[in-house]
């Protein structure tokens, strides 16, 4: 463990001693600039987890992508703090036989190049939206017609019930269906868009837009808030500042003196043992924005070897401890949680079989046997490794330790968040520019359901990453569609763990809070798993 935790600093340090005095002071010279040219304005400048490289948010899962959706789009339906379904773009009425949604757009709705925003184009996102998330296939499975009657009328009218409907189009994250025109959301949704008019309280400024580097949003002058206070995705997204700019600084240390000096406004996720830097300052709020935080996860390639046979797949995740994980990830026990629980520990569908030996420590030498049992031939296991983001270095680090003490043959490489996103949707073989293993965290709340949970998918190369085909998962998740009750839920949810278990179609490796840190400048920002810009003041 120690070993594990000398790797991770020395690597840190060797990233801060690099990065700070080329790409940071870059960034930071630039900041400097556009905040001197913007010196009548309100602008917030942030340093999120990641850069933003891929502008589509329903082709991609990743949370940096999602947070753009929210900046420049809107969606029909949202959940509130109280995960309850709320009006959004539209209200609605159901029909007696829950069968027949009908949708009313609300009136005042534009997108950024001033066209209205009708049913057609709520009709298309829709239907492109429905083709990768997960929710949304088992909505369309048992859709007999969604269509625009008018301009402001979409009618979605089921074949059977599917009780979960406003809950799953309502989610905040993984993947939110956001509104788009329809001439881009007709386009294929296996292709990114290159058209970002969209339909949200913010503006993506193309032009100032450095992949990776740095993303600017102006506020939307004729966007027509939703009555109400804000709460979560719901509500009233009232812009109170003129531009938000969003700067990539890949070392902590060199984002927490920024935020320090006041150079920037607000991070994203603060590194734990950089806290005591901040909670000594009082121009710096250091917060939460959930209790139930994240949950960090393994996923696996079961397109090849060695990860396409069971048993090397149970023998991978014997090995791992989340113990070991969470600690060298967080250090500090206050921020996280050993649970075994796949929908999340604090949730209605917690339950945590089938996960005993990752949460008392992992057995290596069971898993030793377990890989000899399967015939593992010591294939090269290729586990991306993204050396930018900080809540997600460790976990390979300590991974590898482990599963090479098992006896597997892992090549981990190294790259950037945002290559790894993009490489991750490659199914090339592993040893052509694909890959065995990768690890990635999820909000709580996009994970605490068999319905939205883009892992417990099983139908191969519609599924999520890693592609397993599994007919038993996909039974369940129906069975779970079906329950009427809390309790029946409950039930049906308790299989579903047993089964990933079995079969690893994922790895639970326990959850975590990544506090985030703003300036006291910074007012009325939303305590909501997913960081929001509107609503938020900045008083100088």
């Amino acid at each position: 463990m120690l070993r594990i935790q000398k790797t991770l600093n020395q690597f840190r340090g060797h990233t801060r001693g690099a990065v700070t005095g080329i790409m940071a002071a870059a960034l930071l010279a630039g900041t400097g600039v556009a905040t001197q040219a913007l010196a009548q304005e309100k602008t917030i400048t942030a340093v999120m987890h990641s850069g933003l490289r891929v502008l589509d948010p329903i082709i991609t899962t990743a949370h940096i992508s999602r947070n753009h959706g929210y900046m420049i789009y809107d969606v029909l339906v949202a959940v509130d703090e109280n995960f309850q379904p709320q009006p959004q773009m539209a209200d609605w009425t159901i029909s007696d036989d829950n069968l027949t949604y009908t949708f009313t757009l609300r009136d005042g709705l534009k997108f950024h190049d001033g066209a209205p925003v009708t049913a057609a184009d709520a009709v298309a996102s829709l239907k492109r939206w429905g083709e990768k998330d997960s929710g949304g296939q088992l909505i369309f499975d048992v859709t007999e017609s969604l269509e625009a009657t008018d301009d402001k009328t979409i009618v979605w009218t089921l074949k059977e019930p599917f009780p979960a409907l406003l809950d799953t189009v309502g989610k905040q994250s993984a993947l939110p269906p956001f509104i788009m025109p329809e001439r881009v959301a007709s386009g294929s949704a296996d292709e990114a868009v290159t058209d970002y008019t969209g339909s949200g309280p913010f503006v993506f400024v193309e032009e100032e837009y450095q992949p990776g580097v740095s993303v600017t949003y102006r506020k939307n002058e004729d966007y027509v808030p939703r009555e109400g206070a804000p709460s979560w995705m719901a509500g009233g997204k009232e812009v109170k500042v003129d531009t938000v700019r969003w700067v990539t600084m890949p070392d902590a240390q060199t984002a927490i003196n920024a935020l320090l000096s006041g150079e920037i406004d607000y991070i994203e996720q603060v590194q734990i043992d950089l806290l005591p830097l901040l909670e000594a300052s009082e121009d710096v709020v250091v917060e939460t924005r959930d209790d139930l935080g994240y949950q960090t996860i393994g996923r696996m390639n079961f397109k090849y070897p060695p990860f396409d046979n069971k048993k090397v797949r149970q023998a991978a995740m014997m090995a791992l401890s989340q113990e070991d994980v969470l600690a060298t990830l967080i250090g500090n026990p206050q921020y996280y949680k050993v649970c075994g629980a796949i929908f999340g520990c604090g949730t209605p569908l917690a339950d945590e079989t089938g996960s005993e030996t990752l949460t008392s420590g992992g057995d290596i030498e069971g898993a030793k046997k377990l890989l000899e049992e399967a015939g593992y031939d010591n294939t090269p296991v290729v586990l991306m490794q993204p050396t930018d983001v900080v809540s997600l270095t460790a976990q390979p680090v300590v991974a590898a330790q482990a599963l090479r003490q098992a006896g597997f043959n892992v090549d981990m490489q190294a790259m950037d968040w945002q290559t790894l996103v993009t490489r991750r949707a490659s199914q090339a073989k592993p040893s052509e520019g694909g890959w065995n293993l990768f690890f990635t965290n999820w909000m709580v709340p996009e994970i605490n359901s068999p319905l939205i949970s883009p892992m417990l998918n099983g139908r191969g190369d519609d599924a999520w990453f890693g592609w397993p085909e599994d007919q038993k998962i996909e039974e369940l998740r129906a069975e779970f569609i079906k329950a009427d009750t809390p309790e029946k839920q409950k039930e049906v949810a308790a299989r579903i763990q047993a089964h990933n278990m079995e079969e690893v179609l994922y790895i639970p490796l326990g959850q975590y809070i990544m506090p985030q840190a703003r300036s006291t400048k910074l007012t009325g920002m939303i305590a909501s798993p997913v960081p929001v810009f509107w609503n938020v003041d900045k008083v100088e």
